[in-house]
């Protein structure tokens, strides 16, 4: 593990295609800092970049430049991103990864998938039953596959990627085409992982309400770069509590507060403070009620995380 503690790190880490001239940059000069212990939400909207990058990490495919470490050892290096497969197989090892859709053969049962796995993985079968007790899929392991619910089938992607107790586990949009009730149980899941099994998470969503309520530190990635990197709460912090306040005569109340320097600002049918504390907020009050405004609504109101975002990519994010 590297001093700082970070699972993962990239360094300039781009991916383009086509030819040089006319190639299209998808990922461009990402770098992220992934810390041990963590689940770390790897937020865009659809076409970002998540998948790429996600997959650049797993060795699927080759970067066109920078660089990657990975549970403190580096495997992408350099300028033309050279690819060590020694290093590469040696992560691989110690990493689990859900990408895209689970692969499963539909005619065989969910053990028996999870057998062919173990013999891919050089993994005891023994550790089966531990798994899909984790999935919570001990009664379904002797139904065919090609019978389950696509919920279902997350989870026994889940268990796959499971085998072989990985310090790291890769998640791509898991919670993708699941019902309610499925979002939960998995979103409970992928919560619990890191405090029970000593994992560190990377879990990609579009879907900024679905971060909010999984992750510890969060990487929002739009059109290819990285525009945030921080914890979840330093991303709430952006989000600061304003005053709003509606008057029967908004436009003289205006002038009366700020000719007794309290600062504010109209928007629509609202007068807007910054935050102020309940001193303050008191003493406008009786300032308009003692000039005969009459105080009709006030409210607080605090920028949500998908102002947020909306601020930071200039995009709405899908919720």
């Amino acid at each position: 593990m590297s001093k700082n503690n970070y699972v993962i790190q990239t360094k300039n880490l781009t991916k383009s295609y086509g030819k040089p001239g006319s190639a299209k940059t998808v990922v461009k000069k990402v770098g992220l800092a992934v810390p041990e212990g963590c689940v770390y939400g790897f937020l865009g909207p659809n076409g970002a970049g998540k998948s790429t990058t996600m997959k650049m990490l797993l060795g699927l495919i080759k970067p066109t430049a920078g660089e990657i470490t990975i549970l403190g050892t580096p495997f992408v290096t350099g300028r033309k991103a050279s690819l060590s497969e020694k290093s590469r197989l040696a992560i691989l090892r110690h990493t689990g990864s859900l990408i895209e859709s689970p692969s499963y053969y539909g005619h065989l049962t969910g053990r028996e998938n999870l057998e062919i796995i173990c013999t891919l993985k050089d993994v005891s079968p023994k550790e089966i039953g531990e798994v899909l007790s984790i999935v919570r899929m001990e009664g379904q392991q002797d139904k065919k596959v090609g019978h389950y619910s696509l919920g279902m089938k997350q989870r026994l992607g889940l268990a796959a990627a499971l085998l072989g107790h990985p310090k790291l586990l890769l998640l791509d949009e898991p919670t993708n085409g699941l019902d309610p009730a499925g979002i939960q149980e998995m979103r409970d899941l992928i919560r619990s992982l890191p405090e029970n099994y000593h994992m560190t998470i990377m879990v990609s969503s579009h879907l900024l309400s679905e971060i909010d309520q999984m992750a510890d530190y969060v990487g929002i990635i739009n059109q290819g770069q990285l525009i945030y990197q921080n914890s979840l709460l330093r991303l709430h912090e952006h989000s600061r509590k304003q005053l709003r306040l509606r008057t029967d005569s908004n436009n003289r109340a205006l002038c009366i507060l700020n000719e007794n320097q309290i600062n504010c600002t109209l928007e629509k049918d609202f007068l807007l403070f910054p935050e102020i504390n309940d001193e303050r907020t008191a003493h406008l009050i009786s300032t308009l009620v003692g000039e005969g405004i009459g105080v009709l609504r006030i409210e607080e109101r605090q920028k949500s995380l998908e102002d947020i975002f909306l601020s930071l990519t200039g995009k709405q994010v899908s919720l």
